[in-house]
């Protein structure tokens, strides 16, 4: 009796040691509605929310802008998102980690929604009072991609589209007090794409440069 006594206790040690934050993965809840869009070649990616968002806010994503998961968009069941997530609040962007849990998008009144599953935050702890979160999104049509850390090495290369949220703060994260917590209101809308061409900014680095020099010589 004492031994199997001793095995509980020993395993339940062992799990607390190991438990991890939760959090609810979508962009549509109680909490708000954001939206997250595939760019046409050329359009630059956009963050914020706009007029169709709760809270609606001031970004306009007009042409060369479409939602992920409607016609014209990025495939909804082949369009990857992950949450990257580190312990505190305002977290530097290199201590952020992916999270277990990669959902996909919904389609028609839904599109531009990621589609409602629970994430796991292996860095931070259960109850935790705030962690710090982003979320990435990829095209993964190809299937060489299932996961953000080859994605975002393919996005590097400008062989995909991808994008990162604004990194947000979230409070009171799930565990065995708390429900994993909605993303809005931190979460705000935001926009994929591609990695703009090195050579494309080497010429704009070069033309800030010159632009420079001609106004110090005026």
């Amino acid at each position: 009796m004492k031994k199997l006594i001793l095995a509980a206790i020993t395993v339940t040690t062992a799990a607390s040691v190991f438990a991890q934050g939760t959090v609810s993965f979508s962009n549509r809840s109680t909490g708000g509605t954001t939206h997250i869009y595939s760019t046409s070649p050329g359009t630059p990616s956009l963050r914020g929310n706009g007029a169709s968002d709760a809270p609606a806010g001031s970004t306009v994503y007009g042409a060369g802008y479409t939602l992920i998961g409607t016609t014209g968009g990025m495939t909804a069941s082949t369009t990857f998102a992950q949450i990257l997530a580190a312990p505190g609040s305002g977290a530097a962007e290199s201590s952020l980690v992916p999270a277990l849990g990669i959902t996909t998008f919904r389609t028609g009144a839904g599109a531009g929604n990621l589609v409602l599953t629970t994430a796991t935050l292996g860095n931070v702890a259960p109850d935790a009072a705030v962690a710090s979160l982003e979320v990435v999104v990829w095209d993964n049509s190809s299937g060489l991609y299932p996961t953000w850390t080859q994605a975002s090495v393919a996005w590097g290369q400008n062989l995909i589209q991808a994008g990162r949220s604004a990194e947000f703060d979230l409070s009171g994260i799930g565990g065995s007090v708390n429900l994993p917590p909605n993303l809005n209101p931190g979460l705000q809308s935001f926009s994929i794409g591609v990695v703009p061409e090195p050579t494309t900014a080497a010429l704009a680095g070069l033309g800030a440069a010159a632009l420079l020099v001609f106004r110090r010589r005026k």
